[in-house]
């Protein structure tokens, strides 16, 4: 039966039975948010969130409020939820298969303020927290490379305690390629998939992220896009117009992009062999000939560049929280 929830959580979290063996890889989603992953037994204790036994603890946490785990400490006493044994996810993607790259490197110099982008409060958050806390709470991510300045890996670091996932970093590039390659060689050898994401889109959901990954697994490169909306001309280098564009075929694209790694070692060999320089990453594969599967995104997964993204980005978390019940 649905449980009602004093707690404000949606939608009501089915119960299961009681499951007698040990627990593995523990997790809820609610709203498509995977709440978080543990691996222990029935008896085990951690980290003071309580026990758990025959009546589990269930940690409860919003969308951009991680410290709800932590810091309020609420639980809800449901009774068993039933684990994962077979390793499989509602993906396809196995479990701890992915390891995450985060860019968390550039500078926002369009922002107009004295610190990167991705580390400004969003409603009292850093920005690349959001979706790093997104990344961090799904079955299928082994681990988060975060490609930053070291100056700010405490950011991250201060983290590790709410989090069930590895940790690691790497130096920024030059370029964004280079940054993602400098992520690429801190990842697992036995990943499947490399996940790539821009730390200043905080809003990215964890139902977009698992479509862009399933689509990643049968493809072996996948991208979030939107279809365009706006009218886009081609101008010539003194701002005549030459052409309109068909809307239909266009696409505008986000993160994460999704690539198999022995996919994306091939593209970085040929990237460096010749020179060539890329703007986003499924460009490396295309370089290859191999075909790039666009997943349908969300409007709302939107880059923070200018004070005025800052804005909207909190007008979309006030109007989510507002529509929870």
């Amino acid at each position: 039966m649905a449980l009602s929830n004093p707690f404000l959580l949606s939608p009501p979290i089915q119960a299961l039975p009681l499951t007698p063996f040990t627990l593995h890889s523990l997790s809820t989603v609610v709203q498509n948010q995977a709440i978080c992953n543990y691996s222990l037994t029935l008896s085990a204790k951690k980290k003071g969130f309580g026990f758990w036994s025959s009546s589990d603890l269930l940690f409860g946490s919003r969308v951009g409020s991680p410290s709800n785990v932590i810091g309020t400490r609420r639980t809800l006493r449901f009774g068993a939820i039933k684990a994962s044994t077979d390793g499989e996810t509602n993906t396809g993607v196995r479990e701890k298969t992915v390891s995450v790259v985060l860019l968390a490197g550039g500078q926002g110099k369009r922002m107009g303020v004295n610190m990167p982008k991705q580390y400004l409060p969003l409603l009292g958050q850093p920005i690349a927290l959001y979706s790093f806390y997104t990344f961090s709470r799904l079955l299928e991510v082994k681990e988060i490379v975060v490609v930053c300045d070291p100056s700010y890996e405490d950011i991250f670091e201060d983290t590790t305690q709410e989090i069930c996932v590895d940790l690691k970093f790497a130096l920024p590039g030059k370029e964004r390629q280079d940054s993602v390659f400098n992520g690429l060689q801190e990842i697992d050898r036995s990943s499947e998939l490399v996940c790539i994401h821009d730390s200043a889109r905080p809003l990215v959901s964890s139902g977009d992220v698992k479509k862009v990954l399933k689509d990643g697994l049968l493809n072996g490169a996948a991208v979030l896009g939107v279809p365009v909306k706006a009218t886009i001309k081609e101008a010539n280098s003194e701002l005549f117009v030459v052409k309109t564009l068909d809307r239909k075929t266009l696409w505008e694209m986000q993160t994460p992009q999704v690539i198999k790694p022995e996919l994306l070692r091939k593209g970085f060999e040929l990237v460096h062999s010749k020179g060539l320089e890329v703007t986003d990453d499924v460009s490396i594969v295309e370089y290859l000939n191999h075909p790039v599967y666009i997943t349908v995104g969300s409007y709302t997964n939107i880059k923070v560049t200018t004070p005025d993204d800052l804005l909207l980005a909190e007008r979309i978390l006030n109007l989510n929280e507002g529509t929870s019940p």
